[in-house]
């Protein structure tokens, strides 16, 4: 298999900095608790995909002393997701990624279902193709990954709307670029999301 370089976007689990839409539901230390749960273990599926490079795109940087006392696995690279909007802060990301990997995927740390096994088959997909998408139930996507670069994926979107997965297509279609699209997944955002959350993990 071609070398395929995953990079995770993830802010510091910290209270009243992560999934601060879940606090309603959770309060701010159990929100973080999750926010570090689903963190560890988006890089945990990562490294056990066993695809290549596993590098993390952290905010804020990982000097800053949120970090602290975050015992990260070893064996990840850590870069740091720099200015601007989330738009600007993947292409920036992708594109320097490109430079030394065949394939690149995209994703962040709000999926539980994300997997290696799912990674994998995301992997072995852009074999074939240039592009591959788990879109998600709110209209956003899990994963994007592709071995090209094009800016126009990631400019002028509608970030945290519905229309992001649709928009990420019909861009990708304009291109004439090859692409397929794996199962719909969940991302665990809203209070009426936490159902999606494995057994174990699920607060009393």
């Amino acid at each position: 298999m071609k070398s395929t370089r995953i990079i995770i976007f993830a802010k510091v689990p910290q209270s009243g900095f992560a999934k601060t839409r879940l606090i309603p539901a959770l309060g701010a230390e159990r929100a973080a608790e999750l926010a570090t749960k689903m963190l560890f273990n988006t890089l945990h599926e990562a490294l056990a995909s066993d695809i290549g490079t596993v590098e993390l795109c952290v905010t804020p940087e990982i000097n800053q002393a949120a970090w602290q006392g975050i015992r990260l696995p070893p064996g990840i690279e850590i870069c740091n997701q720099g200015e601007g909007d989330l738009g600007a802060r993947l292409a920036r990301a992708s594109e320097r990624a490109l430079e030394a990997a065949d394939s690149i995927l995209l994703i962040g740390t709000d999926c539980v279902e994300m997997s290696g096994g799912l990674l994998r088959a995301a992997a072995l997909a852009l074999q074939e193709h240039d592009a591959f998408i788990h879109c998600t139930v709110d209209g956003g996507y899990a994963l994007l990954g592709f071995r090209r670069f094009h800016q126009s994926l990631f400019s002028d979107m509608p970030w945290s709307t519905d229309a992001v997965a649709k928009t990420t297509i019909a861009r990708i279609e304009q291109l004439g670029w090859s692409f397929r699209s794996g199962q719909m997944l969940h991302d665990v955002d809203e209070p009426e999301d936490l159902k999606y959350l494995p057994d174990q993990w699920k607060f009393k």
